[in-house]
Order: C-alpha cells, then sequence, then structure tokens
C-alpha cells in the first residue's frame, strides 16, 4: 500500500508537470451587467477586454518634475518604448507624448498627474488565455533592470498581477506542519505516533495539490484554491488521522496484535471519517448553486484535496500503523524524558496510554455542565449571539491593493496613484455601448456620466468603426473597495444610462475589475440563502439517517448555526473595524471577501459535521449499551473530549498559520476556519452539547416508528460493537502504571 502510494503521488506530480496549468482568477458569471459589457468590449475588438498591468513612476529628485528635469523625461520615454518590447505586449500608453500635448491635466488624460511627478504607463495584453506566469515575470524582471539604470521610482500593479502571482501560502504550511507536529508529539509523547499523521497528510496533499494543478491545465483554477485546499486539507488530514491512531493505540494498549488493531481502528473510527470526510466534500461541492464559474471550480479544487485525504486515511495510514508494530502502544524514549521535565505534566496528561486521569477530568466537567444545564445554555448561546451580532454590518467587497503590505510592489504603485491622480484612479469602470439606431446616444452618455457626482473624470470615448460600439473608461471619485464605488455603479446602471440611452434600441453596460467584483458580490449574497438551506436540509436528513433521531440533528444544526455566525461577526470586527487587525499583521480595514462568506459556510458546516458526528457517535453507543441518558452524555463526551479538542488545536493552529500570511484574502479564510472551530470545538462541543441533550433527555433519540421504518440501516459510529462481535472474548485493559 505504501508503495501504491508512492507510485499515485510520483505518477500525480510527473502529470502536473507535463499538463498542469497555472492557477488564473475570471471573475465572471453569466448574466452579470459587467459580463455583457466584457462581451461587447470582445465583439468589438479593442483590446480592452484583455488583461492589463500598469507601470507607475516618478523621479528619484525630489526638487524635479517631468516637466523642467530632461533626464527624467528622457528616461520616461525610455521606460515606455522598453515595456512595449515585452511579449505579448498590444500596446502602451504615452505619457511624455500626453506632456508634450500641453499642461492641461485633462489633455493629458490621466498619465500624468496635475504636479508633474506621477505618470502612468498603461500596458495592454491579450485575454487571459494567451497569458501566463512568464509574461508577469518578464515585466517584473524589467523593471529591477530599469531601477537600476534609470533616475526613476518605478513601481508596478494592475490585474496581471491580482491573476498571475504566486498564490500565498508556502510559508503558511510549514508552519503549520511544525504546529501540528508539536501538538501531536505532546499528545501521544512519541515520535513515531506523531510522525504517522504528517506523514499521511503530506502524501495526501502532494497527490491532491498536484492533482488540482492538472484540473488547472483544463479550466480556469482560482488563485485562492491551492492555497484553501492546503489549508483544509492538512487541518482534516491530520484530524482524521489522528482520530483512527488514537483508537489503534486503544486497541494496542488492550493488547491486541498491531495488525489486528489497525483494521480494527479502520472498522471503528474509519466509518466516521469517510462519513465526515464525505459530507465535507458534498458541502463544498454545494457552491456550484451560486452560479459563480470560479467559485464551483474552486470549490471541486478543494474537494479533490479533501477527498484525497479520506481515501488515505483508511488506506496509507493502516499500512503505516501496521508497519510501526507496537512501538506506537508506548512513548518513545525522547517523550519519557519530555515526562522527567517540566512539560512532563501536560506531556503524561495528553498520553493516551496514561489518560484515565484525564478522561477523569473531562467527566467531571461534563458531569457539572449536565447538572446545571440552563445556565450554561443561556450563558454559552448569549456568548456566541453577541459574537454574531457584528455580522448585521457585514459588508462584501474585493480589498484592493491598498490593503496589501507596503513591502509589495503593487501597494506602493497603488498609493502613488492615488496621491497623485485620486483614489478612484486605482479602479476605473469601463462602460461599453452598442448605439445602434441612435447616433446621437454617446454625446448624451458621456455627458451624463461626465455629471454624476461618483465620477471624476471621462477618458475620451474610443469607437469601433466596425461594430460602432463605444467605450468609455470612467474614473470614479472613491477607491475599489469603497462603498461609495458600488453605489455609483448601480447609480449609472439604473438611472444615469437608462435615462441617457431613453427607450431606444441602443444598450449600454458597466464593466472593469471594479464592476465585476461588486456584480460577483451581490450574486453570492443573493445565492448563500439557497446554499445555507441546501447544506442544512442535507446535513439533517444524514444526521437523522445515522443516530435515528429528530432532535439530535436538529440541534446540531442549529449549534453549528451558532458557531459559524459566531466566526463571521468576529471577521467582521477584526477586518472591517480593525479590532486586534494590527496582531495579524493586517494594515488597514478591508470589506470581507464576497465570496469568502459561502466559501467558509460550505466548509465549516462539513468540518463541523466532523465533530458532530465523532461526539455523537460515542454517546449513541454509551446509550445503546447503557439506556440511561445522563450516562451516555458523561461518558460519551469525556471518552472523546482529548481527541476532539487534541483534532481542534490542531487544525487551529494550521488555519492560524494561514492568518498571517499577506494576503487579505487568504488571512479571512485563516481567522475564520480558525475561530469557528475553536469556538465549535469548546463552547458548542463541551458546552453546549452536553448541556441541550440533557434538558432534552430521552427525547434525544426520538424517532417516529413510521419513520424509523422508512429510513435505509447502516449506521456510521465509532463504536466497536461490530469489530467485537466475531465471538472471541475481550481482552482486558492493560493497567497503566
Amino acid at each position: 500500500m505504501i508503495a501504491a502510494w508512492l507510485i499515485a503521488a510520483t505518477l500525480a506530480v510527473l502529470a502536473a508537470i507535463a499538463i498542469g496549468g497555472r492557477t488564473a482568477d475570471s471573475m465572471t458569471a453569466p448574466g452579470l451587467d459587467s459580463q455583457r459589457a466584457a462581451e461587447l468590449i470582445e465583439r468589438a475588438g479593442t483590446g480592452q477586454e484583455g488583461m492589463t498591468a500598469q507601470v507607475v513612476v516618478t523621479p528619484l529628485d525630489d526638487g524635479a518634475t517631468f516637466f523642467d528635469h530632461g533626464s527624467a523625461r528622457t528616461a520616461l520615454t525610455r521606460l515606455q518604448t522598453e515595456v512595449k518590447r515585452l511579449p505579448h505586449v498590444l500596446g502602451t500608453s504615452d505619457p511624455a507624448g500626453a506632456l508634450d500635448a500641453g499642461g492641461d491635466t485633462t489633455v493629458r488624460g490621466g498619465l500624468v498627474s496635475a504636479d508633474g511627478r506621477t505618470a502612468v504607463v498603461r500596458v495592454q495584453y491579450p485575454d487571459q488565455s494567451r497569458l501566463s506566469a512568464e509574461d508577469l515575470d518578464a515585466l517584473v524582471d524589467l523593471g529591477d533592470r530599469l531601477r537600476a539604470e534609470l533616475p526613476l521610482r518605478i513601481e508596478m500593479g494592475g490585474n496581471l498581477f491580482y491573476v498571475f502571482s504566486d498564490p500565498d501560502g508556502g510559508a503558511s504550511e510549514l508552519i503549520g506542519l511544525l504546529a501540528a507536529a508539536a501538538i501531536l508529539f505532546l499528545a501521544f509523547g512519541s515520535l513515531v505516533a506523531a510522525a504517522l499523521p504528517i506523514g499521511m497528510a503530506v502524501f495526501g496533499l502532494t497527490v491532491g495539490v498536484a492533482t488540482m494543478t492538472v484540473l488547472a491545465g483544463v479550466t480556469d483554477v482560482p488563485t485562492f484554491a491551492p492555497v484553501l485546499g492546503s489549508m483544509v486539507g492538512l487541518g482534516v488530514g491530520i484530524d482524521y488521522a489522528l482520530f483512527v491512531l488514537a483508537r489503534h493505540r486503544e486497541y494496542l494498549a488492550r493488547g491486541l496484535d498491531p495488525r489486528e488493531a489497525a483494521g480494527r481502528a479502520v472498522a471503528t473510527a474509519g466509518r466516521p471519517v469517510v462519513f465526515a470526510g464525505g459530507t465535507v466534500v458534498v458541502s463544498i461541492l454545494g457552491l456550484a448553486v451560486a452560479n459563480v464559474p470560479f467559485m464551483t471550480v474552486g470549490g471541486l479544487a478543494v474537494s479533490i484535496v479533501v477527498l484525497t485525504m479520506v481515501v488515505a486515511s483508511v488506506t496509507l495510514l493502516p499500512a503505516f500503523l501496521g508497519a510501526a508494530g507496537p512501538r506506537l502502544a508506548r512513548a518513545d524514549r525522547i517523550g519519557r524524558a519530555l515526562q522527567t521535565r517540566k512539560l512532563g505534566r501536560l506531556a503524561r496528561r495528553r498520553n493516551p496510554a496514561a489518560g484515565a486521569a484525564h478522561a477523569a477530568g473531562w467527566r467531571r466537567w461534563i458531569g457539572h455542565v449536565s447538572r446545571h444545564p440552563v445556565p450554561y445554555v443561556v450563558g454559552a448561546a448569549g456568548l456566541l449571539l453577541t459574537a454574531t451580532l457584528p455580522v448585521l454590518g457585514l459588508r462584501v467587497g474585493l480589498p484592493d491593493d491598498g490593503s496589501l503590505p507596503h513591502s509589495r510592489t503593487e501597494r506602493r504603485a497603488y498609493d502613488l496613484v492615488a496621491e497623485g491622480f485620486g483614489p478612484g484612479t486605482n479602479g476605473p469602470l469601463v462602460i461599453a455601448a452598442d448605439p445602434t439606431g441612435d447616433p446621437g446616444v454617446l454625446d448624451r452618455l458621456v455627458g451624463a456620466v461626465a455629471a454624476d457626482p461618483g465620477i471624476a473624470s471621462v477618458a475620451p470615448t474610443h469607437i469601433d468603426r466596425a461594430t460602432g460600439i463605444a467605450t468609455l473608461v470612467v474614473f470614479p471619485t472613491t477607491s475599489p473597495q469603497d462603498k461609495a464605488t458600488a453605489d455609483t455603479i448601480a447609480r449609472l446602471r439604473t438611472d444615469v444610462l437608462p435615462t441617457a440611452i431613453g427607450h431606444g434600441p441602443a444598450r449600454a453596460h458597466v464593466g472593469g475589475a471594479a464592476a465585476s467584483l461588486s456584480d460577483v458580490g451581490q450574486r453570492t449574497s443573493q445565492r448563500l440563502p439557497v446554499l445555507v438551506a441546501a447544506v442544512l436540509a442535507m446535513s439533517f436528513l444524514l444526521l437523522m439517517l445515522v443516530f435515528r433521531s429528530i432532535l439530535v440533528p436538529l440541534k446540531a444544526v442549529l449549534l453549528n448555526l451558532l458557531s459559524i455566525g459566531a466566526a463571521y461577526g468576529i471577521m467582521v470586527a477584526v477586518f472591517q473595524w480593525g479590532w486586534g487587525g494590527a496582531l495579524i499583521g493586517l494594515e488597514a480595514t478591508v470589506p470581507i471577501v464576497s465570496f469568502i462568506p459561502m466559501f467558509l459556510f460550505a466548509i465549516l458546516f462539513g468540518l463541523s459535521m466532523d465533530y458532530e458526528v465523532f461526539l455523537l457517535s460515542r454517546v449513541r453507543e454509551e446509550y445503546l449499551r447503557t439506556g440511561d441518558n445522563g450516562t451516555a452524555i458523561v461518558e460519551g463526551v469525556s471518552r472523546t473530549a482529548r481527541i476532539i479538542t487534541s483534532a481542534a488545536l490542531i487544525m487551529v493552529a494550521v488555519f492560524l498559520s494561514f492568518a498571517v500570511a499577506e494576503d487579505p484574502s487568504t488571512k479571512m479564510f485563516g481567522l475564520g476556519l480558525a475561530t469557528a472551530i475553536f469556538i465549535d470545538a469548546t463552547v458548542v462541543r463541551m458546552v453546549l452539547v452536553p448541556a441541550t441533550m440533557t434538558l432534552l433527555g430521552r427525547t434525544n433519540w426520538w424517532l417516529p416508528k413510521w419513520l424509523d421504518r422508512m429510513l435505509p440501516r447502516g449506521p456510521v459510529g465509532t463504536d466497536d460493537t461490530d469489530a467485537e462481535s466475531t465471538g472471541q472474548a475481550r481482552r482486558p485493559r492493560l493497567v497503566d502504571r
């Protein structure tokens, strides 16, 4: 089996090298007004439908301007000429020529600032399908060379950087792995036991990400998919391995042969791993309801990684367990040495071989909660509802380059443009108009758009002679991520353009990057309730099938909503209000990325179901064994608490390692996932679940007889009754010394 995985990983990597593609963002969706604008621009063949970049320059001499400093003017001309020679460049703007046209800033077409100290060379590329990361590398290399040769400060930005920049996350993955390894070592007191889940996760991540790269050679996989796939893949992979490994060590402690113990571990803990992983995959694939292609493909790519981890957990990990032999049953030499030092108390408490006292501690806590259920339900629910309140101020959008750290050239270019031309110049809108049957509509259109209070300036109209389609590049008064910009776009569509066009056959649409992102945000906001309803219904039905109950799945759905809502609220407080943003390196407040709430809901609901299945399976096992609801809650929760909290700690460590990345979107994914998992594994699983189940009593397991007869059989539990039903006598548990 290990050899088979080595071969699979090798083949996946070779396939990724041979036929794989680069990730690329395509923030479009059918039916959107910005998409209709893009279709008109493409039909006109103006070239504006392609990718763009901009090179922003200012003299290094603080006393010079482009008007009175000959060397700066010469350097600007050489820069524009060199950029124009790059492969695949269709053309560039000419700021030096704009200077020669006169001192009027309107005549300069937004290429040179009013004070003459900032100039922009806009670079036009063909559409994304004809480009690659090599084009971005060529532009960056040219900038590096010219910085050393010209008396200019040169910064760069544009959507070429956004689409083809390498995804953020390599260092974060390493930090997450190291944190997980440390937690696993403290949990098991054994380097071998800690290494097995890490090794399995690395195998699975290699195969999953390589497969994702192959998918990128077929279709556009968004740039966030590898980062999100690595984040979720590492978290669930190590978690699933931890559950199977913990059950394997229990069987070893009973004296079973390592191969027999591995088989029984997969037969018991492996079943909920498959179920839980399948729930995560189905939840993420539910993103297709948004009808936004890049979200559908991104969900598919992340699902591939999760599915790979599930398969590795029930195939590769048992092979590792069998190969490791009886050594996993005890702490190794380093673990025993650790136990003699100051950290030994923690190591001993987390060592499954000495876990009786630790389980007793959890038993006392759960017993305490069960004796006072009402105060704990009211207090915990009130805490989560309070944390959810900031969601009322949720504002979706897309952080622009102004939210990047100052170490990035895109941020420095953004600041130069904003200072020299105004914040709206960083997010121009492109209005595409087809004046068919109404030749005077263009004049009315230009006048109406220029008169709008949200528009700072309008560039000269470009008309395609063959089709008659006109394109207007307009610059808002506010930055791309500002709410006022979205209001301006909406006003242009609902008021300005319809009034200018009238009831004739002419038509006009608002496009450009800012408009596309605003449209995608509205589309995802509209479809989020559909996704929520679909995932809730699916989760309820699956849990009802597993636990043969009505109230248990209903309770699980409501509690999961509480934890996810609290995570949303904390994200709003951090990213929109700036509370504690400096702790994760956030330099400015930003809106929540439009597609992140939908992605987080799908992923978090699936992950929450993981813990729900593992915990409730053990509770149901105890209930079926004893018939006493109170005993089942105390025993079931206390016996799984250590594993669930250890697994959650690993997942939180992995997710938080991504929260310190440079890109705000990666920060949001990392912080949102870490917060929700922490709340779910502590407040929800260790407080609300035992408290609410105590209040419900025996009705927890109520199911109408007619419904019970209709539901198919096939429980997915963690109990070992099946594994022990072979007629063999149970071997005595070894007493820990």
